[in-house]
């Protein structure tokens, strides 16, 4: 198999290669280690290619067997592996605990090869770090990749891997795959164990899942990936059937709740509403119900649980840094890093249960507003991807803490409030600004229903299909 090849196809056809012998996994490794050595001095996305790449293990009967995965350098752990989260704090460590998440991987026949850049603690959602530099968008090396998994899904947009593993606490799955043309879905809480060490991260807000080129992907890596396991908090209900089949059934009518106004601070550029206002016009074609939603929650109301999380977040900072006996300074950590510390160690002690009880206010609220309806559109991200830099990088010191929690709620709107609710909801790459770049616009489920979203996910990828998009930089071209 030639690199342009191996490229054009997503990770449920490169199985399908191994499954009838047409290629081994061995010879997969060998032309991502090739796409790497090829794409990534230009995008700067992978951290570190294993050397043993074309030897690691995966189960020979999984559903993505001898596919190549790249893990984020932050949240899933593989065990000995170096997982120093964007961060110069972490320079260095290798955790020993293996997380349920790569044992499913493995489980699922994924050949993991490498490790991938992320923003310091994934606190971004651009795609630069002082530890590891600039990571590019293979659709313009001028603007963000987006973040935090960054080199995820820059690797993937790049042709270095058709999949890759990514994580989400307010936007991180679906702003780099709305700024790279991928498929970026933020599970629903409880879809997938973390665990054992990170089952219960930020309440819950923060799930893992993937990044990947198709919907038929994102439904091989629900049944791959799917499941609980002994001392998850959260154990939802599971399906019927496995995700795959949910691609051969019908949709059936569905409510549509669009999202034509702006959540937050910043306005939508008209090429990202006009790419809404399209997507509303398929699916009433299709034959669902659309109306317009109002935006469904108080900026206030969000801005007063993420400062208490920072608030929570610089205490477990401390005492890990105390526990590896390394300082928390300008020498370990980005400015916005060290100023969120500061803030939080500062600020009066958060008070628990006036927390939870502000979240639990804020799901109700929202939960309220979304009851109407089956699913919403949105748009991922207000604008195409920005140029690098700006006040919404943790390596940039003009914000106080305060300045860059406004800046970062403001900027996420639509995003971090379904990592407050648990909702499901995937960034579709479905439109393109008339300068090349690619337009995601997401859609939201109800708690619990990923079908449904694969299923609409399915259809919309038909009406507006993006596959033969491609980035100015990829593998093999």
């Amino acid at each position: 198999m030639r690199l342009n090849e191996y490229t054009d196809y997503d990770a449920t056809g490169l199985a399908s290669l191994v499954k009838k012998g047409e290629i081994t996994p061995r010879e997969l490794a060998r032309l991502a280690r090739e796409a790497h050595e090829k794409i990534n001095p230009q995008i700067n996305a992978v951290i570190e290619f294993y050397e043993n790449a074309e030897t690691v293990a995966g189960a020979d009967e999984g559903l993505l067997h001898g596919v190549p995965f790249l893990r984020k350098d932050l949240g899933s752990a593989e065990a000995g592996r170096l997982q120093e989260k964007g961060s110069r704090l972490f320079k260095g460590c290798r955790p020993d605990t293996e997380s349920f998440f790569f044992t499913h991987a493995r489980a699922g026949g994924l050949r993991c090869v490498g490790r991938t850049t992320t923003p310091e603690f994934g606190t971004s959602g651009m795609s630069q770090s002082l530890l590891n530099g600039i990571t590019g968008n293979p659709w313009d090396l001028s603007r963000s990749a987006g973040g935090s998994s960054a080199g995820a899904a820059a690797a993937v947009a790049a042709g270095i891997a058709p999949i890759a593993h990514a994580s989400d606490g307010g936007g991180s799955i679906r702003i780099p795959a709305a700024w790279c043309g991928l498929v970026g879905l933020n599970p629903s809480r409880g879809r997938i164990s973390d665990g054992p060490s990170g089952q219960d991260a930020s309440f819950g807000f923060s799930r893992t899942f993937v990044v990947c080129k198709s919907v038929r992907d994102m439904a091989a890596a629900l049944d791959v990936f799917s499941g609980s396991h002994p001392g998850d908090p959260f154990i939802i209900i599971q399906p019927d059937r496995p995700y795959m089949l949910e691609l051969d059934e019908p949709t059936g009518g569905l409510r549509v709740g669009v999202a034509r106004t702006k959540w937050g601070a910043v306005d939508l550029e008209p090429e990202v509403l006009d790419a809404v206002d399209r997507t509303a016009s398929i699916l009433k074609e299709m034959g669902h119900e659309v109306m317009e939603i109002a935006p469904p929650y108080d900026q206030a109301e969000k801005m007063k649980i993420s400062l208490c999380n920072s608030s929570l977040r610089a205490k477990s900072l401390e005492q890990t840094a105390r526990s590896m006996g390394r300082p928390l300074n300008a020498d370990t950590l980005e400015p916005i890093s060290l100023k969120l510390f500061e803030f939080g160690r500062a600020g009066n002690p958060v008070d628990i249960g006036e927390h939870l009880e502000n979240i639990r206010r804020f799901r109700y609220e929202v939960g309220r507003a979304m009851a109407p309806f089956d699913i919403l559109l949105t748009p991922t991200m207000p604008m195409v991807a920005p140029l690098h830099g700006g006040v919404y990088c943790t390596t940039n010191p003009t914000l106080s803490a305060v300045e860059f929690v406004e800046a970062d709620n403001a900027f996420y709107q639509y995003l971090g409030v379904f990592n407050v609710t648990g909702h499901p909801s995937v960034s579709l790459p479905l439109a393109q600004s008339s300068g090349g770049l690619p337009i995601g616009l997401q859609i939201v489920g109800r708690f619990g229903d990923e079908a449904t979203l694969v299923r609409i996910s399915r259809d919309l990828e038909h009406a507006a299909p993006w596959r033969d998009r491609r980035p100015g930089i990829l593998a093999g071209s």
